[in-house]
């Protein structure tokens, strides 16, 4: 990876420190005690109206943090990050929850991450152990077993956040059939638009890492969020000034090509030819090819002026 940075040259190692150099800097802001300010998305108010609405129906809350392979990855953590703050809002009103778990690490995380919750809230007492529960590790049994508790339990609310696949419609159409209130978000884009033609809120690309962050304010999420804001801006401005950079170089400037006129013996008629896309300052700065930098033309002389060969001599 390191040789991968140095043969794209200097600039880009620059840009790759420069951006990590921002997050940093946000998280030890965010550790610092200053309060970065991060901006409520639409979905996290239709969080609170869902819990609410299940609160008066008397019916529970049903949470699946995604599909994960064997270990608990930072989406899934993501995801069980906003269903302690969903677990919390429910607990406060003694509304029942469900989380359904696909892989045996999740199950565990998730179990002790509500079981705090709830003692935090000063509930320990309503804490169900059978709240959270560990359903199958295979795609379509576990679709199949979430369909049927949601139709079981006629779950007033959906929350499926964190990585799906085919199951995701399968999911959404069943709490669609029972008129649960939906909020999802998915970090596969391909499951993205079947969520958005089945339930109620979305929460697209990284509005899932905002929702965390915002509902936890963790220092790490926090200055993460910001510090990837920053890189963005950052990004944008070099995009910007590369293009106006170019574009001046590409309408006004030229080189020679004086080996070329050397070899074909035309240095009197020798006229500028316009810059191509790969050689303005900007390409080279980010494509540098030491290769081209280094090898050395020779002009060819004429045929009267080559050295006489040695008498004898051979070829």
């Amino acid at each position: 990876m390191g040789q991968q940075y140095l043969d794209n040259g200097w600039i880009s190692i620059l840009i790759t420190l420069t951006m990590v150099a921002l997050v940093l800097f946000n998280i030890l802001r965010a550790h610092g005690g200053k309060d970065l300010f991060i901006r409520r998305i639409a979905g996290l108010n239709a969080i609170d109206e869902a819990v609410g609405r299940a609160t008066e129906m008397g019916r529970p809350v049903l949470m699946v943090p995604g599909l994960t392979d064997t270990t608990v990855n930072a989406k899934t953590m993501q995801a069980i990050n906003i269903f302690a703050y969903v677990s919390r809002v429910a607990a406060r009103f003694a509304n029942p929850i469900l989380v359904c778990c696909y892989n045996a690490s999740t199950y565990t995380v998730a179990q002790e991450i509500i079981r705090d919750v709830y003692q935090q809230e000063g509930l320990g007492d309503r804490f169900d152990v059978d709240s959270v529960r560990f359903i199958s590790d295979r795609q379509f049994a576990f679709a199949a077993g979430v369909a049927g508790l949601i139709l079981r339990e006629q779950a007033a609310a959906t929350f499926f956040m964190g990585e799906f696949y085919a199951e995701s419609l399968i999911l959404a159409e069943t709490a669609n059939s029972v008129g649960a209130i939906q909020v999802a978000s998915s970090t596969e884009l391909t499951q993205t638009p079947f969520f958005i033609a089945a339930c109620d809120y979305v929460l697209i690309g990284d509005e899932f890492y905002a929702a965390s962050a915002f509902l936890t304010r963790q220092p790490v999420l926090v200055g993460s969020l910001i510090g990837q804001d920053w890189c963005k801006l950052l990004i944008a401005c070099m995009i910007f000034c590369g293009v106006i950079f170019n574009s001046i170089q590409l309408s006004g400037g030229s080189h020679h090509t004086i080996t070329e006129a050397w070899n074909e013996g035309k240095m009197d008629k020798l006229k500028p030819k316009p810059f191509g896309a790969g050689d303005t300052t900007v390409s080279r700065w980010l494509n540098p090819d030491p290769a081209k930098d280094t090898k050395i033309d020779r002009p060819k002389l004429p045929k009267d002026e080559l050295p006489a060969k040695a008498p004898g001599g051979g070829n």
